[in-house]
């Protein structure tokens, strides 16, 4: 079965959405030290808001109905590869059973526009992996043993992008969904660029997807955060995967 959104049931979705932008959940913001750089570095965090699940199929949908240069037939190459929405069937519809999982198969250039389009941004890095370092109960849980292995397990399981949101627990902060379910595009997602020396005679490659790749990580245990770093490297921003979503930030006023 398919879904798609009538005319006349614009007013009231949108109605929803904009509820759904009240319902933002705040962060305050402070100094954490990210898993790339000096030992010392520090990274200042200012407050912010999240939103406390990932952008959905039919959200998403909303977004390509008023804004049709986003639809699947229509979307430029430049700002897409050729699997853009590659689940829907069409430029307005997709399976049921999609609507209340995470959005994929859409690239930074959309997720930007998707965010930008409702008063919002694309988290930065530093704002994401500030708030997913959270447990339900701490606010930095890197040091748990138990929270990394639970964040790497949820990394191995199939398909999880087909999950609906919202399912999993909430961390201290009231977000869901950080880790588990889908890769999230992140504002400056290719500020941090694994290479290898440029001297190294054409060679500059050859660690970037095993161990020594690591080597520049503060935390060796963390894992899972390196993993996501790997991630973001790999990307140019007209990819769309299966496996990466996003969700939108916002500035919070001083």
């Amino acid at each position: 079965m398919k879904i798609s959104i009538p005319i006349a049931a614009l007013f009231l979705f949108s109605f929803g959405l904009q509820a759904q932008e009240e319902t933002m959940v705040p962060i305050s913001g402070g100094v954490y030290t990210p898993l790339y750089g000096a030992s010392q570095t520090q990274v200042q965090v200012a407050d912010f808001y999240l939103d406390p699940v990932p952008v959905t199929h039919l959200g998403y949908l909303n977004f390509v109905e008023k804004n049709p240069k986003w639809r699947k037939s229509a979307v430029i190459g430049l700002f897409a590869d050729q699997r853009y929405l590659d689940f829907w069937d069409g430029d307005l519809s997709f399976p049921q059973s999609l609507q209340d999982s995470p959005v994929n198969h859409v690239s930074w250039f959309a997720a930007k526009a998707y965010c930008e389009c409702q008063g919002k941004r694309l988290p930065t890095v530093d704002e994401w992996e500030y708030v997913a370092m959270a447990s339900a109960s701490l606010k930095d849980a890197r040091k748990d043993s138990l929270f990394n292995l639970a964040i790497l397990r949820s990394y191995e399981k199939p398909k999880t992008y087909l999950q609906q949101v919202g399912n999993q627990g909430k961390n201290i902060w009231g977000v869901a969904d950080l880790h588990g379910i889908v890769w999230e595009w992140t504002m400056d997602f290719n500020a941090i660029i694994l290479t290898g020396e440029s001297r190294n005679y054409g060679n500059t490659d050859l660690g970037l997807f095993c161990a020594s790749g690591a080597l520049g990580a503060n935390d060796l245990m963390n894992y899972a955060a390196f993993m996501r770093y790997a991630m973001r490297s790999s990307l140019n921003a007209r990819n769309s995967l299966s496996t990466l979503g996003f969700r939108c930030a916002k500035n919070m006023p001083p």
